[in-house]
């Protein structure tokens, strides 16, 4: 079923705006996030209420008329929404994603029109990685040249395609037999023939993204409907540094989720330990104090993930190989250290709370499975590696959309 925008969008006007709108809903999803996991509801009515805010086209173009935002409060507007839903926090990351795509290689025609449809509240999916092959970054779905010039045929299958059944448009990874087999982004609709998108995501966290699997059967694409991806990377470049620092936020958010809970737990439904003889569990002063390290933990966390989004601020206001190297690894750091806290944090959450936190009606372990299972997007100990060989050596990051 495609995504439904609204009639008429709300158009944000500026980052203070979108951080109270982001508060707001993140307030209004989380009251329902613990039943939606549990039961696997398909958060529908919460995405299209996300399209109506105006959240979606804060990073379009003031001179196409959006807010176009600061990533420090891109950044934020996701910690906000994973504090709340991990799962619906990481539905519009890919979306984020395609906007800069468009924002740095599509032409003006092409960005008039579908940053336009961004703004109307349409979202993009995702259609890029593939199983069975030999990497994450080896493609064989393809896009070849129709025989009357009018356009392309796409064919493929791709998966863990978060976003896609929701979607409006799925921007789909291929390579161009046209351009060397090297890679483009297609822009398809989600309701175009030839189109499948199967619910079969069947993952032990993150279980209400829908990150299931596209079929793309011989799918015409007009020609003013793909974006030339490879040049992204041929010079200095924040998308792998803006897409990863998502991830970060997305981590950072549930820790934080989850270590409210567990200090409302303790707060409210804890009994103490006996030997305490305390009243409460919260006076107790061993509990205080794991609070206290999880505490330092997660400000930890949140001070790399906004220096990483200054930097890549920074170096947008002046992108060179330097300011790029230099948001690439602070990302990479930010990165790195909010998977491990994300993870931590959240099983800590049933070391401070005890033995009933561990209940399934509580749906508690839902912070847990969303950490274990979103930071395997990709391994921390390569990002320690890159930033390794940087400090060491001056190595410069690779341009690969990763890192």
């Amino acid at each position: 079923m495609p995504g439904s925008a609204p009639a008429a969008a709300h158009v944000i006007e500026d980052d203070t705006e979108a951080l109270k709108v982001a508060a707001e809903l993140a307030d209004a999803f989380r009251a329902g996030a613990a039943r939606r996991d549990a039961e696997r509801e398909l958060p529908r009515a919460e995405l299209d209420r996300l399209s109506a805010s105006g959240l979606l086209a804060v990073t379009v173009p003031t001179e196409h008329g959006g807010a176009d935002v600061t990533v420090v409060t891109l950044a934020e507007i996701f910690r906000l929404l994973a504090t709340a839903d991990a799962s619906l926090a990481q539905i519009p990351q890919s979306h984020f994603v395609y906007v800069n795509v468009l924002r740095r290689q599509g032409t003006p025609e092409q960005r008039a029109f579908l940053l336009g449809e961004v703004l109307a509240g349409r979202r993009f999916g995702n259609a890029q990685s593939e199983a069975g092959t030999r990497h994450v970054q080896d493609f064989r779905t393809r896009l070849e040249p129709e025989p009357d010039g009018d356009g392309y045929t796409l064919t493929g299958v791709k998966h863990y395609t978060t976003g896609a059944l929701f979607a409006d448009w799925i921007p789909v990874l291929a390579k161009a037999a046209h351009d060397g087999d090297r890679l483009h982004v297609a822009y398809v609709p989600r309701d175009e023939p030839g189109v499948t998108v199967v619910d079969d995501w069947d993952g032990m966290g993150q279980r209400t993204t829908a990150s299931g699997t596209v079929r793309l059967d011989r799918v015409h694409v007009p020609a003013d409907r793909v974006v030339p991806h490879h040049r992204t990377f041929t010079g200095p470049q924040l998308h792998g540094a803006t897409a990863q620092l998502l991830h970060a936020a997305i981590d950072v958010g549930i820790a934080g989720g989850a270590l409210a809970e567990a200090a409302e737990f303790v707060r409210t439904r804890s009994r103490p330990w006996f030997e305490s003889g305390l009243e409460r569990a919260a006076d107790d002063p061993l509990l205080i104090q794991r609070f206290g390290e999880l505490a330092v933990q997660l400000r930890a966390a949140e001070a790399l993930l906004t220096t990483a989004a200054r930097a890549v601020d920074v170096a947008r206001a002046g992108l060179t190989d330097g300011s790029a190297a230099e948001a690439s690894i602070a990302v990479a750091a930010a990165k790195a250290f909010s998977a491990t806290a994300a993870v931590e944090i959240s099983s800590a959450l049933f070391e401070v709370a005890g033995t009933r936190a561990a209940l399934n009606g509580l749906n508690l372990h839902r912070h847990w499975r969303d950490a274990r299972t979103h930071t395997l997007h990709d391994p921390a100990r390569w990002k320690v590696q890159h930033i390794g060989r940087h400090l060491l050596n001056g190595t410069p990051p690779p341009r690969h959309g990763l890192l």
